[in-house]
């Protein structure tokens, strides 16, 4: 008897944004900071200026963007735009806590087609990430200059051994599993990425108890993911910024959010 395993196709980030828009469980936009100027002071002492009007947003006196801005935890907000006017588009995604007068902030990068042509047995053997989308993670201090300990945020292996359940919508389930400090697993267990899994790149910042900010990096398809994850209420919201259908196609970046839950966390013998 011959048995065959059921194929699955890896699909687009258009495609994907497709199947995460229906019934989606994305939050609302906060009208929180509408109407303020807010400065962000980094490290180097450089400062940038915020003015946020409603969904729009203009950084230092440039261009009006589109911007969303959510919150699952009161006074930190996740605040994320695009700069189309960069080749290729530039992603901005900024933690801002209103708590401590702080902000994380990740600047995400796609590869070209030319670059994201090249297989991973090249990239394996020559040394190079499997993935070269791009991320350039800092920190800095809102309304005030900077010091050196002034922002709480700051990496952590909480979260590693967990295994959550994400439900973006009634048709979108998945399942992370957060294998060490560098990799995750994630496995669509219901969705347009059904039987599809993988193990890819992802750095864990702890905002505060129970709140965590969780990026990834995807291999297969270039993708970006940047989430809030907050274990208290048991809700994430954060986005997907990817390649479109084409080289000529925009890039994606469409919201993301979820019910999510701890299904078990794994300890490892002290031994090891």
């Amino acid at each position: 008897m011959t048995t065959t395993t059921p194929h699955s196709d890896w699909i687009s980030v258009s495609g994907l944004e497709k199947g995460f828009e229906t019934d989606s469980y994305a939050l609302d936009n906060s009208a929180d900071l509408s109407g303020k100027r807010i400065e962000l002071h980094d490290a180097d002492g450089n400062v940038r200026r915020l003015d946020i009007d409603q969904e729009q947003l203009r950084v230092d006196d440039g261009e009006v963007v589109q911007v969303r801005i959510t919150s699952v935890r009161e006074r930190i907000y996740l605040l994320d735009w695009l700069d189309e006017s960069t080749r290729p588009s530039t992603s901005y995604t900024v933690v801002l806590d209103t708590l401590t007068d702080s902000y994380t902030q990740v600047i995400g990068t796609m590869p070209t087609f030319d670059v994201i042509k090249t297989g991973l047995y090249e990239r394996a053997l020559g040394g190079r990430p499997l993935t070269d989308v791009k991320v350039d993670i800092s920190h800095g201090t809102v309304n005030k200059p900077y010091h050196d300990g002034a922002c709480p945020h700051a990496t952590t292996d909480e979260l590693v051994g967990v295994r959550n359940l994400y439900r973006y919508s009634p048709t979108e389930v998945y399942e992370h599993t957060y294998l060490n400090e560098n990799f995750y697993t994630w496995q669509c267990l219901k969705g347009v990425e059904q039987g599809l899994c993988d193990t890819d790149a992802c750095h864990y910042y702890k905002i505060t108890d129970a709140l965590y900010l969780f990026i990834w990096r995807e291999k297969i398809v270039p993708t970006l993911g940047i989430v809030m994850v907050d274990e208290q209420n048991h809700r994430s919201d954060g986005k997907i910024f990817g390649v479109g259908d084409s080289e000529d196609a925009p890039l994606a970046n469409f919201p993301m959010a979820s019910y999510c839950q701890r299904l078990s966390d794994t300890e490892y013998p002290d031994d090891l």
